[in-house]
């Protein structure tokens, strides 16, 4: 699994056999999957056009790359940050839609002002990564053992063991730490409190934290989120890599690496990609200038 793969355009010598997408690994579900991801990808190259939610500087590489078979390729990513800061530039009036798939807490905020400046861990999984009871022990003995506050969202349905999230926020005091149900992301991510994410390594949570100039570490589960993990900590330099382990030790010794050993070179990386990101989407930026290029694709198509 610790193979280099030698010979993928955009990417030479960077990913391992561990870092390609789950469906990669060997396993007769997986390669149904696989067949699937071929023919849509094949399909895929009869569109007149693509878009991305990423930006030049994040991805300029592989964008490179992909422009060989789709030369009308638009980046406007990241869209969340996007749309965020249209709404602050612009004059006319403009509605605003949040949606949550399960129901948010909002005592986490109260409790995060309380907290130290950068002195906080969020950990969160995502809406659809299950986890299995033993991960779940392992993953709190290492956040307890770290010595850090750490916010943790455990969402109604991802763990199947009765009594398990109970247990755990009995044995976790708030001076410790906080488990909640759910909880606004974007807000969690971009309060003074938060010094590290520990994340499943979905894309709109990398691109929120890289957003927010918040360094993680990444647990990926399934899909894009290998590679995804493999490019926060060997390209971009903004967090380090937990796949295919689930250790309290490695927990521990990787979030005090985060928040302690080597605090400000991730936070120096993650902030420089941050201000990369809001200078893609600003006037002048490529996110900025790709989406009014695609304006005027959709137009002189629909003539």
């Amino acid at each position: 699994m610790d193979r280099i793969i030698r010979n993928i355009p955009g990417m030479e010598n960077l990913l391992r056999c561990r870092d390609l997408p789950s469906f990669c690994r060997k396993n007769n579900n997986d390669h149904i999957l696989l067949d699937e991801v071929v023919l849509r990808t094949k399909q895929s190259l009869n569109a007149d056009a693509v878009i991305f939610n990423t930006f030049e500087d994040l991805e300029g590489p592989i964008l490179s790359q992909i422009r060989l078979h789709f030369p009308k390729l638009y980046t406007l990513g990241p869209l969340h940050h996007h749309l965020n800061t249209t709404k602050k530039t612009s004059s006319s009036p403009s509605s605003s839609f949040k949606s949550n798939f399960f129901k948010v807490d909002k005592e986490c905020m109260t409790w995060l002002d309380s907290q130290q400046l950068k002195s906080v861990i969020y950990v969160s999984f995502g809406s659809t990564t299950p986890m299995k009871k033993e991960e779940v022990i392992e993953i709190w003995h290492g956040l307890l053992n770290s010595k850090k506050q750490f916010l943790w969202v455990i969402r109604p349905n991802m763990v199947q063991e009765k009594g398990l999230l109970n247990e755990l926020k009995e044995g976790t005091n708030k001076e410790k730490g906080l488990i909640v149900g759910w909880v606004p992301q974007e807000e969690v991510l971009s309060h003074k409190s938060i010094g590290a994410f520990l994340t499943h390594s979905g894309w709109n949570s990398t691109l929120e934290s890289v957003v927010c100039g918040v360094p993680m570490i990444c647990w990926p589960y399934f899909a894009d989120q290998q590679i995804n993990s493999r490019f926060v900590s060997e390209v971009w330099k903004i967090g380090l890599d937990m796949k295919d382990v689930c250790d309290r030790k490695v927990v521990e010794n990787m979030v005090n690496d985060v928040m302690v050993n080597r605090k400000d070179e991730f936070l120096r990386s993650a902030k420089e990609m941050a201000e990369l990101a809001c200078k893609s989407v600003s006037p002048g930026g490529s996110s900025y200038n790709s989406f009014h290029d695609l304006i005027q694709f959709i137009r002189s198509t629909s003539t």
